[in-house]
């Protein structure tokens, strides 16, 4: 609270911005939401510095010694509004669109909307603080944000090709999923199913005439190929006898493994993009100082620190491991009420892909970091308030969290012992005194 009077102090005037394409509505309001001055620039978001101009001159007019810019961070013109901000030496804050949304039905209790109420709206929750202050402009925080965006987007095509694949093949060639547990994290899989698609556009027949010899033969050259050693000869035998499967659409068999082949081409092409974006990653990990820290958290790899600080930024900006848990919506949310005491369930709010990294990383966590995966064994055998394994998981996600935030923060390495009792045992601290 004292660092948002400090950007919203009584002296200055609170500028509220509804920001748009091409039309950006401009509100000047004192602390008690009296609008002293309205304009509509019809320009785009990087002509707004006349815009707080105007604003400046206005506030001045009025006795006020500064302005204070808000407005809701939507798309990327808030960005470019705190640039403009920021070059006129004027303080800038931003108010969550829930906020603004609550605020609207509040009025009277109707959901009525223009672009000059919700600037006021926003001017107005500004002056009450029910405003933050975003994240510092930093050159290098912003690269890393920028590839972990990419590696997400990357992520969810690879998973999306993966799904489209399975589904052609559980329509015209099923036998062909069941020649290996794991058919997509099997590199001989991928490479034999390549070689089938792409040798004879589809044609089992023809690729069963080759023989199984000459087969394994080409499936070898396509391991090398890709940068393997040898492939594992018993998913090869099991995919070429299952060249001989009559199970299945045939009349689209062709069609859909030639969708096959592009799809597997988009695929691996994806591989090399993801694999690219993680080595940049965590070069800028490295570049921030960073890496030794993180890693320091048995289990917790570069890429997964990259990514999971890819999307909080620099944790330096958040009080406390808490605040940092909450901006992840892995918090839990009580409702109590006199003697009734509902269900605890995680809150669900703030960034979405913040928990889908953190969810991500705890299963590598749990393989090899013993203080998570006891807390995981005690969590969800205990007698009491058993967790099942998916919520145990989101609790471990949190304490990720927690760790690693701390570990930045203080600049010391993950301790095993303060992580499972909270502080150093007492006599590590007496021997240290």
């Amino acid at each position: 609270m004292a660092r948002l009077r400090e950007l919203v102090p009584p002296g200055n005037a609170i500028v509220g911005i509804d920001l748009a394409d091409k039309k950006q509505m401009v509100v000047m309001c004192d602390h008690d939401s009296q609008v002293l001055a309205r304009r509509t620039f019809r320009c785009k978001a990087w002509a707004l510095g006349a815009a707080l101009d105007w604003a400046a001159k206005q506030a001045a007019a009025h006795g006020f010694a500064g302005v204070t810019v808000s407005c809701e961070p939507t798309g990327h013109r808030w960005r470019v509004l705190g640039q403009l901000a920021a070059d006129r030496d004027m303080s800038f804050v931003c108010v969550q669109p829930m906020q603004t949304s609550w605020a609207r039905r509040s009025e009277d209790l109707t959901s009525d909307k223009t672009d000059d109420k919700d600037a006021v709206l926003i001017a107005r929750l500004t002056a009450q603080l029910r405003c933050y202050a975003p994240e510092p402009v930093d050159e290098t925080w912003g690269r890393l944000r920028h590839l972990g965006a990419r590696r997400e987007r990357l992520i969810v095509e690879m998973v999306a090709q993966v799904q489209q694949i399975r589904d052609l093949l559980e329509c015209v060639w099923p036998a062909a999923l069941e020649t290996a547990r794991q058919p997509f994290r099997s590199k001989t899989w991928a490479a034999a199913m390549w070689v089938i698609v792409d040798r004879d556009g589809g044609d089992l027949e023809r690729t069963r005439r080759l023989g199984l010899d000459r087969f394994e033969r080409a499936v070898r050259r396509e391991i090398t190929r890709r940068g393997g050693q040898k492939p594992c000869l018993r998913i090869v035998g099991k995919l070429f006898a299952a060249l001989a499967d009559p199970t299945g659409v045939l009349a689209h068999r062709r069609g859909a493994l030639e969708r096959v082949q592009l799809l597997l081409e988009d695929w691996a092409d994806t591989h090399r993009k993801i694999a690219d974006t993680e080595d940049r990653m965590t070069a800028v990990l490295d570049e921030l100082g960073l890496t030794t820290l993180a890693t320091s958290i048995h289990g917790l790899s570069p890429v997964g620190a990259a990514a999971i600080l890819a999307e909080t930024g620099d944790p330096h900006r958040f009080a406390t491991a808490r605040a940092l848990v909450k901006h992840a919506g892995l918090a839990p949310r009580q409702r109590q009420s006199g003697t009734y005491t509902g269900q605890t369930r995680l809150t669900g709010k703030g960034r979405p892909r913040l928990r889908a990294v953190a969810w991500r990383a705890v299963w590598g966590t749990l393989q090899t970091n013993t203080v998570y995966a006891n807390r995981y064994r005690h969590l969800t055998t205990r007698e009491t308030n058993k967790l099942k394994p998916t919520q145990a998981q989101a609790v471990i996600a949190a304490t990720l969290l927690r760790h690693l935030h701390a570990v930045i923060t203080t600049g010391q390495a993950w301790d095993p012992a303060i992580a499972q009792h909270g502080t150093a045992p007492k006599q590590t601290a007496t021997l240290a005194a």
